[in-house]
């Protein structure tokens, strides 16, 4: 079972609640796996000796459907505050684990070669960034991928209808400048309407420690 509580903050309860139900309905949208594959394969191809993974808000799992396809031998691991997405993801983990938690409540208990977010720090409040990025950092033994929306300089804007609940910035940035021995790897971007693997106009920054 989870740790469901009092939450930190309104975006925990948002997602953990009937809204996050609803996205995790839509995300049954198996179109999104091989546009999935084709951007980890490009990520992970600057990559080395990846053994174990971890997510920090995986939903129902498709990021690691498609890093397993690529990565076939790879333990999995994932962090999903969703209780509706959890029955889903426990299937596509395995024998890898799942921190059915708030990432605010999570602590690390090993470390992972790869650690990722795709679509995860914009819905985060701002005020809990700073934290998140010291969990994900404490939890990368090597890589750690952001795959997130992109501004040069922090922004609101509205998310079907609600205020408060999606923020564009440099997120990768903001790590770099937190921690000196993280090196910036490669980055890309793709495009909703890409002929082939679109992607909901993502950045995605592939990051090293030194």
């Amino acid at each position: 079972m989870s740790e469901m509580k009092n939450y930190k903050t309104e975006q925990e309860k948002f997602w953990a609640g009937e809204f996050g139900n609803q996205y995790t309905i839509r995300n049954k949208d198996l179109k999104l796996l091989a546009s999935n594959t084709a951007l980890f394969s490009k990520i992970l191809d600057n990559t080395s000796n990846i053994n174990s993974v971890i997510e920090f808000g995986a939903n129902i799992g498709l990021n690691l459907i498609a890093i397993k396809s690529v990565l076939p031998e790879v333990e999995l691991s994932a962090i999903e505050i969703n209780e509706k997405a959890i029955y889903d993801l426990k299937k596509v983990v395995g024998k890898g684990k799942v921190y059915h938690k708030s990432i605010l409540d999570f602590k690390p208990d090993y470390k992972r070669d790869f650690v990722f977010t795709k679509g995860v720090l914009i819905h985060l409040n701002p005020d809990v960034l700073n934290q998140v990025y010291e969990l994900i950092f404490e939890t990368s033994d090597r890589y750690i991928c952001l795959a997130e929306y992109y501004n040069p300089s922090p922004i609101e804007v509205s998310y079907r209808g609600q205020k408060g609940f999606l923020f564009k910035r440099d997120f990768a940035g903001e790590i770099l400048d937190k921690y000196t021995n993280l090196k910036l790897i490669d980055y890309g971007f793709v495009y909703h309407r890409d002929n082939n693997f679109p992607q909901d106009d993502i950045n995605w920054f592939l990051l090293e420690k030194n």
